[in-house]
């Protein structure tokens, strides 16, 4: 079966990623980008006997890249040069989400443009000439609705026709540059460099717009730095006539788009005028005085949310695998593969599994938040907080996201253009209490206070978040001095989250998780299991055991802070390993599960 490689590309908040989940489903595999740690998605579909290997690139507006997530997207687009490259477009702006498809058809990329969200193109009351647009940029265009799936059958069969029949080269008329731009065509083409597999013309404006990345791909090239020297010169020429190059270029993308609208959109006059459903919320939800109670609401109903309605699950796993401890205990017999089983193993992971229900609750709600639109908004709402601690107003989402995993929270940064940004948000969002603390605070919480647990664990996250204020206004004075970029981001209209796509996002995370246990925490209990074994005769999990010793010696470190037996202060030196082994350790040394645990904290 032959393979064909393919990416999708597009603006942030344009359905890229649920066209992704629609298409490849659960064929799907996440790493790293080659050399840096920011996350590549990958997946396949098999259609017609031919498997498609498809690509989720990171968003981007353009192909002048700033911060890290662009400069992936753009470097993979230029020196790749996958079989397609299909472009989801926000139907209900295409002003600006045309500029990166026009930019790839500059540059020869060939490419399918796939309308995405046309049921709000409808609701609006809007028409979309599909076929004249196609006709004009003679590129293949679909029109789909991908949160119900819609369209996309049809897209696979144009992605597949399209590896047959490229699309054309795009070339606007850029009027008074014209000829500087025919000039240094002339130029590159005659030092004979073949090196750089893109148009000339492209290579041409990109060299005229100053772009340092482009720049730097060719000048170790053969002749690159005499390409480099003219286009510098004829640069210099043309901005005495016509201001900022790059600017004016932009300018003339953005009117040969303008046309595109004005020619194949057709929008109601009333229609522009009446206050959209988005407008009207965000009225409420972005007032400067109501904003952030708000926000603190969402975060407090989530976490009352993730106690009262996974603790009653939480409750069965715990009686299962008490349950299965116990007939493992009765079947194995008395000796030391039955106690590894049952009290190392069973008593260990499920101490650490009865809490599954409770983080696919966090994370089931922290994806309806994202797929409706709302965390967008957090951002805004937090960006004069943001700024007071000398951080950009997008660095919240990472924070937001270092509430789940403080890795990806951290890998998020990657979306902020400024250094000085990135650094300061990866050192505070450790403070951020990510999901693998949640069984701690759960068990915790649900023993001391079991009456008011949702309103405790809340407590613990705001805490988190005041530490971390505090660390970021020490660090600014202290090592990050300087005035932070205004914040510009776009916010995505209101959308009813989609069923599909916020469990499979529930899923993906929780995985992790499992994972985790299968692996980490699994090999840490049976660890435990065994140091509390050591050596073979005495009373298990004593204090004349191997593991005994060990905390006995580290207990009185741990004292001042309330833990002062031993059996905590080895919980707390293996949570190293990852902070749920804290519950596994002690559900290992008292072989038992969660409602045990609780029966014996609180004594």
């Amino acid at each position: 079966m032959s393979e064909i490689a393919i990416c999708l590309a597009g603006n942030p908040n344009s359905g890229k990623t649920t066209v992704f989940n629609q298409l490849t489903g659960a064929k799907q595999k996440v790493g790293n980008w080659p050399g840096v740690t920011v996350e590549k998605k990958e997946g396949e579909f098999v259609y017609q006997s031919k498997r498609i290997k498809v690509i989720d690139l990171p968003g981007t507006y353009s192909l002048s890249a700033y911060s890290l997530d662009e400069r992936i997207a753009r470097d993979f687009l230029v020196k790749e040069r996958p079989a397609v490259t299909v472009v989801i477009v926000d139907a209900t702006n295409l002003e600006r989400n045309l500029y990166l498809a026009i930019e790839l058809l500059e540059m020869g990329a060939n490419l399918v443009i796939d309308l995405n969200m046309m049921d709000m193109v409808k609701k609006k009351g809007w028409k979309v000439d599909v076929d004249t647009l196609s006709q004009i940029l003679q590129t293949p265009i679909v029109s789909t609705i991908a949160t119900k799936g819609e369209g996309l059958e049809t897209l696979r069969q144009v992605i597949l026709k399209a590896t047959h029949h490229p699309s054309k080269i795009l070339e606007i008329n850029y009027g008074e540059a014209e000829k500087t731009i025919d000039e240094l065509i002339k130029f590159i083409k005659e030092k004979g460099n073949k090196s750089f597999h893109v148009p000339a013309r492209w290579l041409a404006i990109k060299l005229l717009e100053n772009d340092a990345q482009v720049k730097k791909w060719i000048k170790d090239l053969p002749n690159g730095m005499d390409i480099i020297n003219e286009a510098d010169r004829l640069r210099n020429f043309l901005e005495e006539k016509l201001g900022d190059i790059e600017t004016y270029f932009i300018e003339r993308r953005y009117g040969f788009i303008a046309g595109l609208v004005k020619r194949c959109v057709y929008k109601p006059v009333t229609v522009e005028q009446r206050i959209s459903f988005s407008d009207k919320i965000d009225k409420i939800v972005l007032n400067r005085y109501l904003g952030i109670p708000i926000f603190l609401f969402f975060m407090w109903l989530t976490f009352q949310l993730v106690f009262s309605i996974g603790n009653p699950f939480a409750d069965y796993i715990d009686a299962f695998f008490g349950f299965l401890g116990g007939k493992a205990a009765h079947f194995l017999g008395n000796n030391w593969f039955s106690s590894l089983i049952s009290e190392g193993i069973i008593a260990g992971v499920g101490s650490v599994l009865v809490f599954l229900p409770n983080i696919m609750i966090l994370f089931l709600a922290i994806g309806i938040l994202e797929d409706c639109g709302y965390m967008a908004r957090a951002a805004f709402v937090m960006d004069r907080l943001m700024h007071a601690l000398g951080l950009h107003g997008k660095s919240f989402i990472p924070m937001i996201l270092g509430f789940g995993c403080n890795i990806p929270g951290i890998m998020a940064t990657r979306t902020l253009e400024s250094k000085k940004d990135r650094i300061l948000t990866i050192l505070i969002n450790p403070f951020m209490s990510c999901s693998a603390r949640l069984p701690i605070y759960v068990l915790f919480a649900g023993t001391f206070f079991p009456k008011k647990a949702g309103m405790v664990i809340f407590s613990l996250y705001i805490l988190g978040i005041a530490v971390a204020i505090f660390t970021a206004i020490l660090f600014k004075k202290l090592f990050f001095r300087g005035e932070v970029a205004p914040l510009i981001m776009e916010l995505p209209p209101y959308r009813m989250p989609t069923f599909k796509s916020v469990v499979f996002q529930m899923w993906q995370r929780s995985s992790l998780f499992l994972k985790k246990a299968g692996t980490i925490i699994l090999a840490g209990v049976v660890l435990v299991w065994l140091l509390a074994s050591i050596p073979f005769g005495a009373e298990y999990a004593s204090e004349k055991s191997l593991i005994g010793r060990l905390g006995s010696f580290f207990a009185p470190i741990f004292s001042p802070s309330g833990f002062g037996f031993w059996q905590a202060a080895v919980a707390l030196i293996f949570g190293i390993l990852a902070k749920e082994v804290v519950v596994g350790t002690l559900g290992t040394l008292y072989g038992v599960e969660e409602e045990g645990l609780r029966k014996i904290l609180s004594h």
